[in-house]
């Protein structure tokens, strides 16, 4: 029956503030911090304490509820961040130049080979099966990460400032050698370069063992307005041997961390 005029239909006013913490934990996340925490203090309050953001991060993250950190606010970042995963698209070479902008060619430009490949040795991930690889003339190529796609908004990026690791494998044939370098930008929503890395140029010698290289860099405290990551790394043999005699790449990353 419909209610007497004398009666008042409950609200969310009335719950206790436990009952209500656990409806904001089922919440999407964005929608917690650009809209809950508006409604009134209470709520802002609630949105603001550990223990909402600590059960998403259980709940929809599977972190392990005796996993701690030092400050309440690090379990609504951890839950923001996509830690762990490598943005950077087709790292290795399984989808061909998928998603890659090849902006230098030389040579007999780049191509895709199968691990270890000629007079060349298995990376350390043994999961790998290819690799980029480079002509007797520079060749490079490069990707654009838009941060905003991974869940990384503007006011986390700008406020908040977790580090961004750029990671890179490298690795000479045994009878040739070759040059390699890495450059990487953060850039801004008009893609203008708000902070950057960029190698040495790595000379690996003819007759060297062949192994697989790890470089990786740190970006920290990049300060405001970083939208997207620019990638790129190019190289090229040091004999000018026709053919795919230069410097091989594969597994790049780009990944964010607390």
């Amino acid at each position: 029956p419909p209610p007497r005029p004398s009666q008042r239909m409950a609200t969310l006013e009335d719950l206790h503030e436990d009952v209500l913490a656990e409806i904001l934990c089922h919440v999407p996340g964005k929608d917690l911090i650009l809209n809950c925490r508006l409604v009134c203090r209470l709520w802002r309050e609630l949105v603001d304490r550990t223990h909402i953001w600590k059960e998403k991060c259980i709940r929809e993250r599977a972190f392990k509820r005796n996993f701690h950190f030092t400050t309440p606010n690090d379990w609504m970042k951890l839950y923001f961040i996509p830690l762990a995963v490598n943005l950077i698209k087709n790292p290795s070479a399984e989808e061909d130049f998928r998603f890659w902008s090849i902006d230098e060619s030389g040579g007999d430009d780049w191509k895709v080979e199968t691990l270890p490949g000629g007079h060349g040795q298995n990376h350390p991930n043994k999961i790998l099966n290819k690799y980029f690889v480079t002509s007797y003339q520079l060749c490079r190529k490069s990707q654009i990460i838009d941060l905003s796609t991974h869940g990384l908004w503007s006011s986390l990026l700008d406020f908040i400032q977790p580090k961004i690791v750029v990671s890179d494998w490298y690795a000479a044939r045994h009878d040739c050698g070759c040059v390699y370098a890495l450059e990487v930008e953060l850039l801004s929503k008009d893609r203008t370069a708000i902070c950057s890395y960029k190698s040495e140029e790595i000379t690996i010698p003819q007759w060297s063992d062949a192994k697989w290289n790890q470089i990786t860099h740190v970006f920290e405290n990049y300060g405001p307005g970083v939208r997207y990551v620019h990638f790129s790394h190019e190289g090229r043999d040091t004999q000018f041997w026709a053919g795919w005699y230069g410097v091989r790449v594969t597994n790049s990353s780009v990944t964010v961390e607390l």
